[in-house]
């Protein structure tokens, strides 16, 4: 079943380019290498923090790659211009 994992996070406003930046070779090495991660979508909020959502086709992918993240090369650079950084994960059980 899709789960999606949403991690809210801040960044520096004059890294705001490069977060994206960055984001988008994380997701390609991702891809890469770890199938199952069918859709991403970053979204800014209102107070300026970001909101960003990995759809993936199943836990166990989402889990395996999760379990690999620290050996990623591009994760450190990635998530060296956030703070404040949460995230859950969610079962999704119905589409409209």
């Amino acid at each position: 079943m899709t789960v999606v994992r949403i991690t809210r996070f801040r960044t520096d406003p004059a890294n705001d380019q490069a977060m994206i930046d960055k984001r988008a070779t994380l997701i390609a090495a991702v891809r890469e290498s770890f199938p199952g991660l069918t859709e991403a979508r970053l979204g800014r909020l209102g107070d300026g923090s970001w909101v960003d959502h990995w759809y993936w086709e199943s836990a166990a992918a989402m889990e395996k790659a999760l379990a690999a993240a620290p050996t990623i090369p591009e994760a450190g650079p990635a998530f060296a211009l956030t703070t404040d950084s949460t995230a859950e994960t969610a079962e999704i059980v119905a589409v409209v």
